[in-house]
């Protein structure tokens, strides 16, 4: 897992480039607060380009997240981020996906996250405190294995659907349901809209 979102490899397809874009982009917001820099290009970047092919949920969740960026500060950003993720004793939403993919006490998803982990060659840096099921961290490992792994669609696709999808639509829904969420529901509601195109592309192959 990683703080940042890094640009992709050349020589990858558009499509792929944009996906993995979207994946650090999604785990570098929820990782921690977006600074003055970010909340710029948040607002100046064009994504989708009005008239587009690339329209609909995506587009409008993405118009939506730019928009709330005109009237947000750093410092209540900052705020909005600890008081959903952290929390003082409990956070008001848990990032660590298993949460909302465990249904027996025997489950341990986690372990098995980690089993993965270890086949494609990655660990948890030293400097990352939060387990590797944090919202930020398996986006970002989605990201290394488009950008640079290039691992193929079969296994972009096990890995979405086993530690990506189900636990990543239930925390977009609790994030988007917390009355504390301001921003972050919008941040909720692209990241959503990313992974409904994901699950429908994946289902494709």
């Amino acid at each position: 897992m990683t703080g940042t979102a890094q640009a992709a490899e050349p020589g990858l397809q558009p499509e792929d480039e944009a996906r993995a874009a979207f994946y650090g982009l999604i785990a570098r917001l929820f990782y921690a607060p977006p600074d003055e820099q970010l909340i710029g290009e948040l607002l100046h970047t064009k994504v989708f380009e009005p008239g587009s092919a690339a329209s609909g949920a995506l587009a409008a969740a993405w118009h939506d997240m730019a928009e709330a960026c005109r009237t947000v500060f750093p410092v209540t950003l900052v705020n909005e981020h600890t008081e959903l993720f952290i929390g003082t004793g409990r956070a008001e939403v848990t990032p660590y996906l298993t949460h909302y993919t465990i249904k027996y006490a025997t489950d341990n998803p986690l372990v098995e996250l980690r089993q993965q982990l270890i086949r494609w060659g990655m660990a948890r840096r030293d400097s990352v405190n939060e387990p590797e099921d944090h919202i930020a961290g398996v986006c970002e490992t989605m990201r290394f294995a488009i950008a640079v792994q290039h691992r193929t669609d079969e296994e972009q696709k096990n890995f979405f659907e086993h530690f990506i999808h189900r636990g990543g639509m239930a925390f977009c829904d609790a994030v988007s349901a917390s009355p504390k969420a301001v921003f972050y529901r919008r941040v909720a509601g692209f990241t959503r809209a990313f992974f409904e195109i994901e699950r429908e592309a994946f289902g494709m192959l």
